[in-house]
């Protein structure tokens, strides 16, 4: 008779778990579709409203913006090179994404995305030091840079691991590296308004965007790739791989 109970207890809980509701944030995929790798890059699309507004039910903070704290420029060498800082970061448009490619992880290798990101909008606040265009540009203010026609290249390893009877998956390491087709940055609010020293710098950010981008991009592709796996951890410690695909 006992031996019939706990049977029976134990399939009730299988049961339940099977039965357990799919967040409507998570688009399944059938592990026999001949199609999976479209299959994913469509579940990753199925995400982009819930990132941009966030899923607190998994404490997941939303993208939009996406935040990150702190750059450090040198733009000019010598003892009166021109250093920007940037702090207080956003970052908006990240989660308007396309997944242009996809490679799965197999065999101990690291996956591979292409993603396109038509346009993110930066706003910071900014302190410079230095000489600038042989003007003294030490100061502060609002930073804005807009970059179109964004492709990210992401290349990572993932783990799993076991959770009360469920596989978990965890992304241990993650790389991006972006390529921008059009930049754009310009400061307000700085120098106390000066005309002179606002057109100086808008003048040099306008011609040297590309300069200023180079200088930023390894410190912003490795601050991007530790935010966003925290990201996708925080999303898949909570998500049993199985609710991905069936």
């Amino acid at each position: 008779m006992w031996k019939f109970v706990l049977c029976l207890a134990v399939f009730q809980v299988i049961l339940a778990q099977q039965n357990k509701e799919i967040p409507e944030y998570i688009k399944q995929c059938r592990r026999d579709d001949p199609e999976l790798l479209k299959c994913f890059m469509g579940s990753l699309e199925h995400l982009k409203p819930y990132l941009a507004r966030g899923i607190p039910e998994i404490e997941l903070p939303s993208v939009e913006p996406f935040k990150m704290n702190t750059l450090a420029l040198q733009l000019t060498d010598g003892p009166q090179g021109y250093k920007i800082t940037l702090k207080n970061m956003e970052v908006f448009g990240a989660s308007n994404f396309q997944v242009k490619s996809m490679k799965l992880s197999e065999n101990g290798e690291p996956f591979e995305a292409k993603i396109l990101l038509p346009k993110l909008k930066i706003e910071a606040k900014y302190t410079s030091s230095g000489v600038l265009l042989i003007i003294p540009a030490s100061g502060g203010g609002d930073f804005h840079a807009v970059f179109e026609g964004c492709v990210a290249d992401l290349t990572g390893k993932v783990s799993t691991n076991e959770k009360n009877g469920a596989t978990y998956l965890h992304v241990d390491s993650l790389s991006i590296v972006i390529n921008v087709d059009k930049v754009n940055m310009m400061i307000s609010n700085a120098f106390n308004n000066n005309r002179i020293l606002l057109e100086a710098t808008n003048l040099f950010l306008r011609d040297n965007g590309r300069i200023v981008l180079d200088a930023m991009q390894s410190q912003l592709q490795k601050k991007l790739a530790m935010e966003f796996g925290k990201l996708a951890n925080q999303l898949l410690k909570n998500v049993p791989r199985d609710w991905f695909y069936v």
